[in-house]
């Protein structure tokens, strides 16, 4: 594995199985930051993609059958010898560091999305294996119901997700956008609802102020009824509200149009080109989240305008980066410039909305 050493199995075998259980969870947590930042490891070998999942998913395998080793050697009294132990560490120590190899030789050359799941799947099953040694190590032998038991079901979880990775950039990409469209269309509705549910006084106000004017002039002193005005929208605000949910609305509608030439159009071979949709893609996503969090009351017209002008952005160069692809074969002819004019329309929207306050 190159200049990245292997983490050491436990000390001697004079040392109690517990105390070499801590010493492998650490070396354990040790091993993550290295993965995080790690690169791939040059090779003159051709790559093999099937070679490659081949050996990953039996690595994945192995990490599970000596997690579940390992619960059931420690979950019961007597607790295993010290050099039992230590033979157990060294098995464990054995699987990750094969599981973080077989990581380290995929090339980027196969696509950095395509890197980025396979080393979020790596990064859980060493994660998972560290808990379950910690729990083991803080309550050895007790009931097989505990929570070793739960922490073991974790890692094994994370092994039996190895097969579902993507085998290719294109695949990763896909999955990437897809998730980027279910966040966006869920911060959406969560809008949407929000609009419905933020003011329900809003009608009933309205309705007795007219009803009891004679007796009241302000509808914030009646009886029964919120005095804080920060907890709904003013007329003004509603106002706001519409063409930022439209703008919300056109991001969805961008990414899942972008991933639809991404499934129809990509090429597994451009793998560049497919990291740059994807990377900007996920930029839309905590933008449309944040302008979502600056709609609610009590509302900062200023900020709304400061992060739908991010949001507009971002989404101006995912069209820009999607046009300019190999996934857009005709972009003179596409939905592009529809998709454009329909967030300039919103943003020029929301800057009239918020002239006023910009002015003071």
């Amino acid at each position: 594995m190159g200049d990245m050493a292997a983490p050491a199995a436990a000390a001697s075998t004079s040392a109690p199985p517990v105390e070499q259980l801590r010493r492998l969870a650490v070396e354990l947590r040790l091993l993550l930051p290295r993965v995080r930042v790690g690169e791939a490891r040059g090779t003159l070998e051709e790559f093999n993609r099937e070679l490659f999942w081949r050996r990953l998913i039996e690595a994945a395998e192995n990490v599970s059958r000596e997690a579940t080793t390992l619960t059931t050697a420690f979950c019961r009294r007597p607790l295993p010898a010290p050099q039992e132990t230590q033979g157990f560490c060294e098995q464990v120590c054995a699987v990750i560091t094969a599981i973080i190899a077989v990581y380290y030789s995929l090339p980027k050359e196969q696509g950095i999305t395509l890197r980025k799941l396979v080393r979020g799947a790596t990064l859980d099953i060493v994660d998972g294996m560290a808990q379950l040694v910690e729990v083991l190590s803080n309550a050895p032998a007790q009931s097989p119901e505990n929570n070793d038991l739960i922490s073991c079901n974790s890692v094994w979880v994370a092994c039996q997700r190895v097969p579902q990775i993507p085998k290719d950039n294109k695949a990763a990409a896909l999955l990437m956008l897809t998730n980027s469209v279910d966040f966006v269309k869920d911060a959406h509705e969560e809008m949407e609802r929000a609009v419905e549910e933020c003011d329900p006084y809003c009608g009933l106000l309205n309705d007795s102020e007219e009803d009891n004017s004679d007796s009241y002039h302000d509808g914030d002193d009646m009886l029964g009824f919120p005095s804080n005005r920060d907890l709904y929208w003013s007329e003004e605000d509603q106002e706001l509200i519409i063409p930022c949910l439209a703008l919300v609305r056109a991001s969805k509608a961008c990414l899942k149009k972008i991933r639809v030439l991404v499934a129809e159009n990509g090429k597994k071979d451009q793998v560049a080109q497919l990291d740059d949709i994807v990377d900007i893609s996920d930029e839309v996503s905590p933008s449309v989240d944040d302008l979502a969090l600056s709609v609610y009351p009590p509302m900062c017209h200023l900020t709304v305008r400061i992060n739908s002008a991010k949001l507009v952005s971002v989404l101006k160069k995912a069209l820009e980066i999607t046009k300019a692809s190999h996934v857009t074969p005709q972009p003179e002819d596409s939905w592009i410039p529809l998709l454009m004019n329909a967030i300039d329309h919103c943003m020029n929207r929301i800057k009239e909305l918020t002239q006023r306050e910009i002015e003071l």
